[in-house]
């Protein structure tokens, strides 16, 4: 005898056909799409960190959880990231670290490794970054004086070298600065830094925050005699936010041996014990090397580290030329003054007077798919500053979509911008395809047109 089953059979769906109706068809002629929401596809992430990440870091990470005991892959896994964070950071003479932390935790791992409660460090202010640095140092005990630069601008080497001479007694044991600085937008220049501290005569330390950098822009950890250099997974390395490498040179490991901050979780000399538990202090944050891993690959081996200069500096210039062409009637501005100054990274826009940031920030990732970076920093004006990132995971064609759907928010807006802003940045890009300069395509557009 059959068994019935239990399973009740679907009810019969109704449906408009079968209730006898019909689809009214929208006229042909229809052309008011006012309201429309163009969001509905890929999203651009523009912010300056988290980037966006590859697909393949992605599906890296999209594995069961992996046996952490044995000397397995796992183990080769960090040993293969500790090696290749050598070139990352341009050393051959530094000892890499891998944090489970943020840029933050960063911060705290090289102050512990290094001072003792009392010391006294010098922060080169450029923006919020390396003030923060400070905050957290004095935080622990440690003496902070901030130098600060000029307004809208990076730090001035002359004022370094001056505040330095003035150190007869070499009170300050470290000078702390960033690279790039993403709340100003401010790009340091590192080895005119290097050569304020050498002409001073001074021994102090000379500490590195990379984050927005390393991975993106010229970064020579040997060459230009930076001490230690910190920087984190979520911006040009293309993984997710919780991992901070750090690199500690020569001078900043005979500093640790005798610094009266260390912590057992932050601390090298028991990192670079024996056991891969001891790299990590604890367990290992297994999918993100995984991830790790794979961004390495991409940005040493696949793409290489200098070619990914390139693409960042020729990216920039591109957003930089829709910046300058969208603000001839004054509508906005690049917020750094001095172009040799501006990242390649980031770049932080002023807006005029009744001009409102954040409602072009809702506008663009309600309705068009694209995050702007939001204000941060105590510099801009308030309300009226955005953020539009090109770091890491960025190509000319998410490029093109940021500041597409940049332009297009601030027409709907009534903002008075210029016009060309899309074509100029196009006219940088193809410069770098092997084509006209820029220069020259901006005179066969004005050509053509007169």
């Amino acid at each position: 005898m059959g068994m019935r089953s239990t399973i009740d059979e679907p009810a019969a769906v109704a449906t408009t056909a079968d209730a006898g109706s019909e689809i009214e068809p929208a006229p042909a002629d229809r052309e008011d799409d006012r309201g429309v929401n163009l969001s509905h596809g890929p999203t651009l992430l523009a912010l300056p960190g988290p980037t966006m990440i590859p697909d393949v870091v992605l599906q890296a990470m999209q594995r069961p959880a992996c046996d952490i005991y044995g000397g397995g892959e796992l183990e080769q896994t960090t040993h293969s990231i500790l090696s290749d964070l050598k070139p990352l950071f341009r050393t051959v003479e530094a000892r890499t670290y891998l944090y489970v932390a943020n840029g933050h935790g960063g911060w705290e791992a090289a102050i512990s490794n290094l001072f003792s409660a009392g010391d006294k460090v010098l922060v080169l202010a450029s923006g919020r970054f390396a003030i923060g640095w400070g905050e957290m140092a004095s935080a622990m005990g440690v003496e902070v004086e901030v130098l600060p630069s000029p307004p809208r601008g990076a730090v001035d080497p002359a004022a370094v070298e001056a505040r330095l001479r003035a150190d007869a007694g070499g009170a300050i044991k470290a000078v702390l600065t960033v690279q790039i600085d993403t709340a100003s937008g401010v790009q340091n220049d590192l080895p005119s830094i290097r050569a304020a501290l050498d002409a001073a005569g001074h021994g102090a330390l000379f500490l590195v925050d990379g984050v927005a950098s390393i991975g993106c822009t010229p970064f020579e950890m040997d060459a230009w005699g930076v001490d230690l250099a910190l920087t984190g997974s979520q911006k040009g390395l293309m993984t997710p936010p919780g991992l901070a490498p750090m690199a500690a040179g020569p001078r900043a490991l005979e500093a640790h041996a005798s610094a009266g901050l260390r912590t057992r979780y932050w601390d090298w000399t028991f990192r670079d014990g024996p056991e891969h538990y001891q790299k990590y202090c604890g367990t290992p944050p297994t999918h993100l090397l995984f991830g790790l891993r794979r961004s390495l690959d991409l940005l040493l081996v696949e793409e290489g580290l200098e070619a990914a200069w390139a693409r960042h500096r020729r990216l920039a210039r591109s957003v930089r030329a829709a910046i300058d062409a969208w603000g001839q009637e004054g509508a906005l501005e690049c917020a750094v003054l001095k172009p040799e100054q501006r990242s390649d990274t980031v770049t932080p826009v002023f807006t005029a007077e009744g001009l409102e940031a954040e409602a072009l920030r809702q506008l663009t990732a309600a309705r068009c798919g694209v995050t702007l970076g939001l204000q941060i920093g105590d510099d801009a004006p308030r309300g009226r500053a955005f953020r539009i990132a090109h770091m890491g995971h960025v190509s000319a064609a998410s490029v093109m979509g940021v500041l597409g759907a940049t332009e297009a928010g601030m027409r709907a807006l009534g903002w008075p911008i210029g016009e060309g802003g899309l074509s100029a940045a196009a006219a940088e890009m193809a410069a770098a395809l092997g084509g006209h300069s820029a220069g020259d395509a901006a005179s066969d557009r004005a050509a053509c047109c007169d």
